[in-house]
């Protein structure tokens, strides 16, 4: 029987024809192991947009719950919620009222008008890497350009300082490799992504203090000061809202960059276009499309709902494969192939509804100006030896892409 096996290396090294086979064959199906997923891009946009689904797995019902899925795990957080009464998760995995009043304190400290004014610091920080690599030497574009921009980018935000740029990597990188199920990480990949959280806690739990003695211009001193009537981020709020920003604001966008650059190199026609054309948001959307640095999320439905003939019960946890979706021909005309002038374009790559991802404009805004200085720059670039992803299935991305760029 055909079903979502994420044991498969292939989810990391190429999950497009994985993606289509279950679309194509079992796109309503319950694993073995107790998740139901659903591949097809109306299917998902349905769960996504429905206001009764929810992000908290700990709706999960007992008897529904994914037996590899680290369900222990989950009933002891619940347990700790229940006697301690305060509930730190951070607001990706939280519903509202929650989620709608932590997201709307950290929105007032992340304003379109914050986002803007940062364009030209994206152009200098991607401008000063491409012109070190102007000699013909082989560099890696992962490391250099696209993380070390959106990293800049996030920490500029945050004003942390330059010197703790680079301690970020690992630590990040450990968190994201920590978002894929629980059975597919070693105790290994599990005491590292806790002890980054350790790290990262007490990080921010030294910067908020100087920022609540020296408030400044930045999102911490503005998270610090956020209110919403007689409500304000809890510490343990600030803490996690921190971590989040740090991580979401730099790996998935991280991924989007090298994504791209690996997917216009395989496609020549698309590369051209947009070397004469400029690079805009309809073709960030459509990179983003066919890169889906977020392959999966998920959702606990909380009424029942029929897909397919498939009656999926109240209290299931449901993986949506974004990736899958992104590729649907019922919506997408020539989905494997990038068409740059695509538009519309539904893409789930941001997600959909409450969740929407809310550093999308940030994102599109660095992928879109990290192309256009590359292109200002060069007239070519090649890749000169074989990529190589990380074992990440949720947050897929390159390790290693070793490029040489021609003036």
């Amino acid at each position: 029987m055909l079903y979502w096996d994420p044991s498969d290396p292939a989810w990391s090294t190429n999950p497009g024809p994985l993606f289509d086979q279950l679309r194509e064959e079992v796109p309503v199906h319950l694993t073995p192991d107790g998740a139901w997923v659903l591949a097809r891009h109306a299917d998902c946009l349905s769960v996504l947009r429905d206001k009764s689904s929810s992000s908290d797995s700990l709706n999960t019902h007992a008897d529904k719950r994914p037996r590899s899925f680290n369900g222990s795990g989950r009933q002891a957080e619940r347990e700790l919620i229940e006697q301690t009464g305060v509930d730190n998760r951070p607001f990706l995995f939280r519903d509202p009222p929650d989620h709608t009043r932590l997201r709307g304190l950290v929105q007032r400290a992340f304003t379109p008008r914050r986002v803007n004014e940062l364009a030209p610091f994206i152009a200098n920080a991607a401008g000063r890497v491409i012109d070190a690599h102007l000699d013909g030497g082989t560099f890696d574009a992962v490391q250099e350009l696209a993380w070390s921009v959106p990293v800049a980018v996030i920490c500029e935000l945050l004003d942390i300082p330059s010197s703790d740029h680079s301690s970020f990597q690992d630590q990040s990188a450990r968190l994201a490799r920590g978002l894929d199920p629980d059975f597919l990480l070693t105790d290994e990949d599990r005491a590292t992504r806790d002890g980054a959280i350790l790290h990262f806690i007490s990080y921010f739990s030294d910067l908020y203090a100087q920022r609540r003695a020296h408030p400044g211009d930045d999102l911490l001193s503005a998270l610090v000061a956020a209110r919403d009537g007689d409500d304000a981020l809890s510490e343990g709020e600030l803490l996690t809202t921190a971590i989040l920003l740090l991580v979401a604001g730099h790996e998935t966008t991280m991924n989007l960059i090298s994504g791209s650059l690996l997917a216009l190199d395989r496609d020549h026609d698309a590369q051209r276009a947009l070397r004469t054309s400029g690079v805009d948001r309809v073709a960030v959307d459509e990179l983003l499309r066919m890169v889906s640095p977020v392959q999966l999320t998920a959702r606990t439905i909380l009424r029942d709902m029929t897909f397919d003939g498939h009656t999926i019960p109240e209290g299931s946890f449901v993986l949506l494969l974004v990736g899958a979706a992104n590729r649907d021909p019922d919506v997408f005309e020539d989905p494997t192939r990038l068409h740059v002038t695509r538009d519309p374009n539904p893409q789930l790559g941001f997600g959909f509804g409450l969740h929407h991802c809310l550093g999308a404009p940030l994102a599109r805004l660095e992928a879109q100006i990290v192309l256009q200085e590359l292109f200002a720059r060069t007239s070519s670039y090649e890749i000169v030896s074989p990529p190589h992803y990380r074992p990440n299935i949720v947050l897929r991305g390159l390790d290693r892409l070793d490029l040489v760029l021609h003036p």
